[in-house]
This record gives C-alpha cells, sequence and structure tokens, in this order.
C-alpha cells in the first residue's frame, strides 16, 4: 500500500495571475456619479425651495448622501473587478456581495471587439466585448488602457483561431 498523495497523480493547475482594472474606471464611474446626483440634488433644492418653501429644500440633501453611498459602493465595485488569460480559456470575475466568475474558452470566441464611447475617450479608457455562440456566455472587460484593450483583442483573437481550427 502506497502512502503518497492523490496530488501526485494530477498535476494541479497553476493559480491564474488575475490583472485589476486601472484607476482611471474608477475617476470616471465616481465623477459621472458626482455630476448626475449633483445635478439632481441642486434642481430638487432649487424646486422644493421655490414651490414648497425653503425649509422643504433640505430634501435635497437626500440625492447627496446617495452620493456618498454610491463613492464608496463604485469604488468597492471597482476593486471587484479582475480578469486572468489562462493557456485555454479567459476568466472574468466581478462582484461585491455576489461574485461572479465567467470562463470563456478562447476556441468558443467569435468576435472580439475594442469599444470606447465619448466619456470613456476622454477619460483613455476602452471596453473589450467578447462575443461566443451561446449569447449567455458573451463577456466585458470595462475601462481598459486603449492599448491593452487592443493587446488583448489581438491574443484573444489570434488564441481563438488557434483553438477554433480543429472544429
Amino acid at each position: 500500500m502506497e502512502t503518497g498523495s492523490r496530488e501526485d497523480a494530477q498535476p494541479r493547475e497553476a493559480e491564474p495571475v488575475w490583472t485589476a482594472l486601472p484607476p482611471g474606471l474608477l475617476r470616471m464611474r465616481r465623477l459621472l456619479l458626482v455630476v448626475w446626483l449633483g445635478i439632481l440634488a441642486l434642481g430638487l433644492g432649487l424646486l422644493l425651495g421655490l414651490t414648497a418653501g425653503p425649509p422643504w429644500a433640505a430634501f435635497a440633501l437626500l440625492p447627496l448622501a446617495l452620493l456618498v453611498w454610491g463613492w464608496v459602493l463604485t469604488g468597492r465595485n471597482w476593486r471587484s473587478w479582475r480578469y486572468a488569460e489562462r493557456a485555454d480559456d479567459l476568466l472574468i470575475s466581478r462582484g461585491v456581495m455576489w461574485r461572479k466568475v465567467t470562463v470563456v474558452p478562447y476556441g468558443r470566441m467569435q468576435l472580439v471587439e475594442v469599444t470606447s464611447g465619448p466619456v470613456e475617450r476622454h477619460f483613455g479608457l476602452a471596453s473589450v466585448q467578447l462575443h461566443t455562440a451561446a449569447a449567455a456566455t458573451d463577456a466585458t472587460i470595462p475601462g481598459l488602457d486603449p492599448a491593452e484593450a487592443e493587446r488583448l483583442r489581438d491574443r484573444l483573437t489570434e488564441l481563438g483561431e488557434a483553438r477554433s481550427a480543429g472544429l
């Protein structure tokens, strides 16, 4: 009877090397939060102050409280996003309360897009969207540096073509 461990029989796959999203995405999301909730607080304060009287204008503090809460949650959400390139697939992890890990095999990728809207371009950001045959497995990595987004697109396309060649 041997006393060797079962781990010797099957090699364990190394832990993936996770890459976090750049801080520019956090700055962009927080700025949008401040702008929209600031406009809401100002508009609500003016509307209530002029129509119902100055004491009612205090309700404009509610969007400002929401701003503080959103500021904290935005930071937690940004820290939860990460991705890892492995030998056969791409992992995307996100979520604070409900963690979600999406595994996209390179051979199943049909299209890899890099998109950048006007606000993202202003902050020097781009998103990578992965399309597969199954709509449920489409995945997005937001807020990347444009050079990293293009590198990732090219690498994923290359790996996808290599893996799907045998199909």
